[in-house]
Order: structure tokens, then sequence, then C-alpha cells
């Protein structure tokens, strides 16, 4: 399999691929295929030649997040609900498919670092690496997923690849993908919420009317600590009577600051053995 990348600007010494394990798995769930344990590992192999990464570093999803389920009992609810509704024939495809996944960890396990711990994200693992890569002695840091959520991670030495878009998304052309600036998108993203994970924004609030806000006050702090907002359009009143949601939102939201408490404590522990 060949890919076609862009060259970025990088420290070519102790780059490091993260890949988001079970969103690259879902590229063979989407082809009907439960064997691609071999594919995936070229797959792999051949992003972090491509990127000239030294290391490699899989995070994988262990169940949903703990953390936020105990912020918001809610969280991913909808993804239960759906998988609830499957028929046999779709709940045996989707065994089928969780069977082979569970393979290619082993398998990627023998070679390579695999950070996985019950109740925690892939995310926050991501997260995690990327906040303390200094300590870890870890350059430039390639992020492998088509989820927008690692957008959250980017920052300088930092890009992430989708392998759906076949685009990266770097500091350099952050603008090319958003109208709000990197500081200013987690407080995009808890004013307009998270559909895909169940996370609710402020009702009347989409990408336009969360840009305006944010030209306006800077941060979804800045709104907070100004509410009540004059104005007599309906989502500024709802803006006004779910503020909290913000606060809320920020501590669901913002991988980076909240990376460790989503992990806990032991895990980190854990993690900082392994990464030695």
């Amino acid at each position: 399999m060949s890919f076609s990348f862009n060259e970025i600007t990088a420290n070519e010494a102790n780059k490091t691929l993260v890949v988001d394990a079970l969103n690259l798995a879902f590229r063979w769930k989407h082809q009907g295929r439960t064997d691609f344990r071999h594919e995936y590992i070229a797959t792999v192999e051949s992003l972090a030649k491509s990127y000239k990464c030294e290391k490699i570093i899989i995070t994988a999803d262990q169940g949903s997040s703990s953390y936020r389920k105990n912020i918001l009992p809610s969280y991913k609810q909808n993804r239960k609900d759906k998988y609830a509704e499957q028929t046999e024939e779709e709940a045996d495809a989707f065994k089928k498919f969780f069977d082979e996944y569970e393979n290619t960890l082993s398998l990627l396990e023998d070679e390579y670092i695999v950070l996985r711990a019950q109740g925690v994200e892939a995310d926050d693992l991501a997260a995690y690496v990327v906040k303390e890569r200094s300590n870890y002695g870890i350059g430039d840091v390639v992020l492998i997923s088509s989820d927008r959520d690692w957008d959250l991670l980017i920052q300088e030495g930092v890009m992430r690849f989708s392998y759906v878009t076949r685009k990266e998304v770097t500091v350099e052309n952050w603008h090319d993908h958003y109208d709000v600036s990197r500081d200013q998108y987690a407080c995009y993203k808890c004013l307009v919420g998270d559909k895909g994970d169940n996370v609710p924004g402020i009702s009347g609030i989409g990408p336009k009317r969360a840009k305006t806000l944010l030209d306006d006050y800077g941060s979804a702090y800045n709104i907070y600590d100004s509410v009540p907002i004059p104005g007599a359009y309906k989502y500024i009143q709802e803006l006004n009577a779910n503020a909290e949601t913000l606060l809320m939102n920020y501590e669901l939201m913002d991988l980076i600051t909240y990376c460790e408490e989503a992990i806990g404590a032991q895990n980190v522990q854990e993690i900082n053995r392994r990464m030695q």
C-alpha cells in the first residue's frame, strides 16, 4: 500500500507516530473485513516510514471514558443505544471485527508500545504522550486519526494525518481547516457540543454563532464570566440560562488540560514506567 504525503517541518530525531488504534481499524470495518491484522500492521509501519518516525506508539480505547461518564452520565449513550439495536447478524459481524482488532493489538504489542487501560480512551492517552513528550525524549509527533478531536493536540511539532481525507492538519495550515484559532478550538467545541459523543452544546449555537461569540469575547471562559449577556435572541437566552454547560464541556473536551484526570493516577504511573 503506497501513500503520498506532503513534507512537514519537523525534528527528524526521535520523531514518533501515535496511532488511534480503533479509529484506524474502522478503515477495514467499513469494508466488512475481518482479516486485516497483517494489513493493519503494514499500514502503520508504512506511515512510520513515510513520516520518518523512529518510534511507534499505539493508543487504544478500552471501554468508554469512566472520567467523562462521571461528569456526564449520558456521555456516548447514543452509541450504546445504537449497538443495542443491532440485528443478530450485525452483532455477529461486530464481534468478529473486534476479535480481529484484539488479535491485531496483540501482534502490535510484540514490537511496539501499546497504551491501554480500562475506562480510558485513546484521545486521553495520546494527549498525555503529547503533553509529556519532552520528558519522554520524544521529538515531533505525527498523530494518525480521522477524529477531529485530536486536533486539540496540535501544536508546534505535532500534526495529524487523517486516513479518511488523506489530509494533514498542522500549525501552519490550521486556518485551511478551521475559522477559529487553535487556542479557541476547545472553546468552540464547548459552545457547539459534540453530537457524536452525545455532549450537548448551547441550543441555537452553531459554527457561525460560536465564531462570532469567540470573536467578541475571546474565549468560552470570558463568555461565562460575562453572563448574563444582553440580547433578546433565543440563543443568547439559552446561553445565559445554561452557562454552566461551558465549564462542564471544558472538562469533557479539553484533552491536554484534563488528560491526567481522565487516565487516572495509577495508570499515569504505569504509562510513565513504560515510556522511560
